[in-house]
């Protein structure tokens, strides 16, 4: 017998206990990393028992008699048990969707994990969300390299590693964030894309504190002066570039080819995968050609992150799928 809990701050331990030992979860679905823009979002995060026992998390935030996981996270979805067997997520999706039918609701929007970042095959969702008729609304490439493979660079990616190192470039993991944030970050996105950052500085303060391994910052120098850097969200498998930024001069001094040369082959040469995120643009509709050229240079290649949206009624369709 099913059973759900709408999430408030008594079960924040249950919470965070469940994220560390899901097989599709990281840090983001933390409590302290979710809340901290809880002022933006309607929470409606779910914890779902079976006969009294935790089996899974929805993390997700409703807005328009919408539910979506979840809005202000990079990707959501259903949070279960490591060895979860296909016949429980089966009744669990359904019962999930019928729950939300039966709150008047419409439409459930998914950004699925990509797969890098689970610790065991998670394709139950994508199945039954085709069973549903889900409506794939935006689809992302993201760029990443297969750290288990020989990569190898592009010429233009080493030309700009060699100048980096005759220009005497340093690269210092001193978790500055006001230097990048106020110097390079918020100028580059403002005068190129006409955006801020999603954190604002006190909140990636925030953050840091609260998972001070997970995150970190790496700044590069030119005499004693911040030319540019990158901000790492690190997680079990993958180490992910959140934010890049450098200044006028960074195809001249080589300095972000001499960041990511070292970020790769150096400080995360042993984790499985490096992940550059999306080069896109227009909500997903456009490439940035130049970026996605950049990030391939090092290795990337194109991983797929689907974004689902499905009909609560359609629960229904998951009644007779088993023969």
């Amino acid at each position: 017998m099913f059973s759900v809990k709408t999430y408030t701050n008594s079960y924040k331990a249950e919470w965070n206990s469940f994220v560390d030992s899901s097989k599709n979860s990281t840090f983001l679905f933390k409590r302290e990393f979710m809340d901290y823009h809880s002022d933006r979002f309607q929470d409606s995060s779910l914890l779902i028992f079976y006969d009294s026992e935790l089996i899974a998390l929805f993390p997700s935030n409703i807005k328009d008699k919408k539910v979506y996981s979840h809005q202000g996270l990079t990707y959501g979805g259903l949070i279960v048990k490591n060895d979860i067997k296909f016949l429980r997520y089966l009744e669990l999706f359904s019962f999930l969707l019928k729950y939300f039918y039966d709150k008047s609701i419409e439409k459930i929007f998914i950004k699925q994990i990509p797969t890098i970042y689970n610790s065991n095959f998670n394709g139950e969702l994508d199945y039954l969300a085709f069973i549903c008729v889900a409506k794939i609304h935006r689809r992302d490439i993201i760029s990443v390299i297969d750290m288990k493979n020989e990569n190898k660079l592009s010429r233009d990616r080493i030309q700009g590693y060699k100048r980096g190192l005759k220009n005497k470039l340093e690269i210092r993991d001193d978790d500055i964030f006001d230097k990048f944030w106020n110097s390079i970050l918020i100028p580059t996105l403002s005068n190129k894309h006409s955006v801020s950052p999603t954190h604002s500085l006190d909140e990636i303060r925030k953050l840091k504190r609260a998972f001070d391994s997970n995150i970190k910052q790496y700044n590069v120098y030119h005499n004693e002066q911040i030319v540019a850097g990158a901000t790492i969200f690190i997680t079990k498998n993958v180490a992910h570039v959140q934010y890049i930024g450098s200044n006028s001069d960074k195809n001249s001094l080589g300095s972000l080819d001499f960041l990511f040369y070292k970020l790769i082959n150096e400080f995360f040469r042993d984790y499985d995968y490096f992940d550059f995120g999306n080069s896109h643009e227009q909500q997903g509709m456009k490439i940035n050609k130049g970026l996605n050229y950049w990030k391939e240079g090092y290795g990337a290649r194109s991983l797929i992150q689907d974004y689902y949206e499905i009909k609560a009624s359609n629960f229904k369709k998951l009644d007779d799928l088993l023969v």
